[in-house]
């Protein structure tokens, strides 16, 4: 018969601590899954069925929209922008969709490129995921993406680490610091360990073995930069290739901006006493509480949707078949110029210049420039619905 497990064996599960020859400790993980194994108990159990149901609910939802394509499309933008916020960014969503659309003013933040290669990267890895599993090799070939041109690119796009980082305020040095990742030498083997956990037929649910990932790559930290959005995209990945959801539409950055301080402390609570119950917890609640989320914003847009074509059809008269090409156009091109509405109707400028006018005058478009010339409407209220803002968080650090 077995010995119960003793809180000595809880508090080292996650890895330990260790010092190392140049003075600093460093935290060595120790390979999925925790031993002793995670203790499904009741609460847990009841925050897995609650976030396997939302989940369940949300993929349903979007089956029911007339083009889901175009819900990820900006899902995706949306996640983007919050997860690059995480990081320090300033640029918002409408920064990015100017920014697709070679929109750019004066007043456009330096740092939308970074959320353009966050869209980029994310879309290769979805793209990729239909020949390659999540793995050591897609990480890297994300990282590369989010980090190609843009502040962190002198930091080895793709490339694992081979230098010492560490998580904590800005400013603050190796000794000060909050968090010490594994050193680089031991960095190939512990991406070797769970790049194995992810493929291993163990008997934990899914988003119990997800969460547990995701946690295990934000503790091994194996870029100099980059490691937080890389590991947020994880999440979405696993769930996709595992056929959880038949669109890429969970995203736990604003979850997680919303308890930023409660979601740093749960992944150092693995760490410094082997709470992985405590981190699942958290993470459960996350899935749920964003599926719903998700969804409403799923059945807002269809509401939206259908409201703006019934005042197309009632108000806009002989233009409405116009009105309707344009309307559909902006769900995946929010931005709009009324150049574009003439390529879209085939019309003349002036008719696409009188369709555009009555988009505004219906509440439908919003002329964005306040110029007189090259002016450039956006879809407002479509904009509204994913629109965001997020706060600061703990820094990487390397030498």
């Amino acid at each position: 018969m077995n010995a119960p497990a003793s809180d000595a064996d809880f508090r080292f599960r996650a890895g330990r601590a260790i010092s190392q020859p140049t003075g600093y400790r460093a935290f060595i993980p120790a390979p999925l899954p925790p031993s002793p194994p995670v203790q499904l108990d009741a609460l847990l159990l009841g925050l897995l069925s609650n976030a396997d149901s939302a989940l369940g609910r949300l993929d349903g939802s979007i089956q029911i929209l007339p083009h889901p394509d175009l819900f990820v499309f900006m899902y995706v933008r949306k996640e983007a922008v919050l997860s690059s916020q995480i990081e320090g960014t300033q640029s918002s969503l409408q920064d990015l969709l100017s920014a697709e659309a070679n929109i750019l003013s004066p007043g456009t933040p330096k740092d939308v490129d970074e959320v353009v290669n966050y869209v980029t990267a994310m879309n290769h890895g979805l793209t990729r995921l239909h020949e390659l599993p999540v793995s050591v090799r897609l990480i890297k070939e994300i990282h590369e993406r989010l980090l190609k041109g843009v502040r962190g690119a002198q930091l080895t796009p793709g490339d694992i680490r081979t230098s010492q980082n560490w998580i904590g305020p800005g400013g603050c040095t190796l000794n000060e610091a909050t968090f010490v990742p594994p050193p680089p030498h031991e960095v190939p083997g512990a991406l070797s360990a769970w790049e194995t956990f992810l493929h291993s037929e163990c008997n934990l649910p899914p988003l119990i073995q997800i969460g547990l990932a995701h946690a295990q790559f934000e503790t091994i930290h194996p870029f100099l930069d980059g490691n937080g959005r890389v590991g947020r995209l994880l999440i979405t990945f696993l769930l996709c290739q595992r056929q959880i959801l038949a669109k890429p539409v969970l995203y736990l950055s604003h979850f997680f901006k919303k308890h930023r301080s409660e979601y740093y402390e749960r992944l150092q609570a693995t760490r410094d006493h082997g709470d992985w119950e405590g981190w699942l917890a958290f993470f459960l609640r996350g899935v749920a509480s964003v599926s719903v989320e998700a969804a409403e914003t799923a059945r807002r847009i269809l509401l939206m949707r259908e409201e703006h074509r019934a005042a197309v059809t009632a108000r806009m008269g002989r233009a409405a078949a116009a009105g309707h090409r344009v309307l559909e156009q902006l769900f995946q091109h929010p931005l709009l110029t009324v150049a574009d509405a003439q390529k879209l109707t085939g019309s003349t400028y002036n008719a696409a210049n009188a369709v555009v006018a009555q988009l505004c005058t219906l509440g439908i478009l919003q002329e964005s420039t306040g110029y007189k010339r090259n002016r450039v409407f956006r879809y407002a209220p479509y904009i509204a619905i994913f629109s965001d803002n997020a706060p600061d968080t703990p820094k990487d650090h390397q030498p």
